[in-house]
């Protein structure tokens, strides 16, 4: 078994990972409709310091509001690279003047993608180089080659690894957690299936797993296509554009605003807090199956 990766230095992104020779990932601009049209330009982007949405697309930090785009900013900022070797290629960014002004903190991040055969595990480290407690999100965003024809056919499903009892779905308004959980999709216990309305209002965001692994499967041949590993990460989200052929599964450290929320940054449910000095790391890893989408 062959693999290959490709990364880049604007976003610290994964542009493409291959298994005999087999596209795994969303080609981004390259993925087009029969108009030419892009179904969505990112592939497997870094989310930092914002998970999803914020209201307004603002957040207020120590009384001042700061613009704050959609699941941050670091996935336009060019990286530097530390390392790239054939199985391990890791990225650093660094807060400075123009990063202060759009997040009021000192930070490093470093982003490293590892493989090992079928496996691409992503790593995130967050330093606090500052002399305050740091609030911050983060999370991935990876987006996985399917057939679109088969999802709409409703051919895909996913499973979970256990039967999840206290699951809960968010419901999204204009892109913010409303105020009352969304209908529970769930088949069984474990299996969310798929099909082309499945994204219809939007992503599924999903809290209270138990599980630490999901998987993508097929139903007429019976295969797993990947499964991801998430561990660690509270909650995760399933997303796509419609008829694109891709289907993000994103392990996230917390979920877009709340709808009637404050604005305030260090406000936000479940939102992280770094004391100086100190570090932060997660990691997720996908294991991919040989057949394919």
């Amino acid at each position: 078994m062959s693999t290959q990766m490709l990364t880049t230095k604007e976003g610290a992104e994964l542009l493409s990972f291959k298994i005999n020779g087999q596209e795994k990932i969303h080609q981004g601009l390259e993925c087009v409709n029969a108009n030419g049209k892009v179904y969505w330009k990112r592939r497997y982007p870094v989310l930092f310091p914002m998970v999803g949405k914020c209201k307004k697309n603002q957040t207020i930090i120590n009384g001042k509001a700061y613009e704050m785009q959609t699941d941050g900013f670091v996935k336009d900022m060019e990286f530097e690279p530390i390392s790239k070797l054939d199985n391990f290629h890791s990225y650093r960014l660094q807060s400075n003047k123009k990063l202060i002004d759009k997040y009021p903190y000192e930070f490093t991040l470093l982003v490293t993608y590892r493989t090992d055969e079928n496996k691409l595990t992503t790593m995130y480290k967050v330093i606090n180089e500052g002399d305050v407690d740091m609030p911050f999100a983060i999370g991935g965003k990876p987006a996985f080659q399917i057939n679109y024809e088969d999802l709409e056919k409703g051919n895909y499903y996913l499973e979970f690894e256990e039967e999840e009892e206290k699951i809960h779905f968010l419901y999204l308004v204009d892109g913010l957690v409303g105020t009352e959980y969304a209908k529970n999709i769930m088949i069984d216990k474990k299996v969310i299936p798929l099909n082309h309305h499945t994204f219809d209002n939007d992503a599924i965001i999903i809290k209270s797993l138990k599980s630490k692994k999901i998987s993508l499967k097929k139903k007429e041949s019976n295969e797993t296509i990947l499964t991801l590993n998430y561990e660690g990460f509270p909650y995760l989200a399933i997303w796509s554009k419609p008829k694109a052929p891709f289907l993000c599964i994103a392990p996230w450290m917390l979920a877009p605003d709340n709808a009637n929320g404050s604005g305030v940054f260090r406000q936000k449910t479940d939102i992280l807090l770094l004391p100086p000095k100190q570090e932060f790391e997660c990691k997720y890893t996908v294991e991919f199956f040989e057949k394919g989408c």
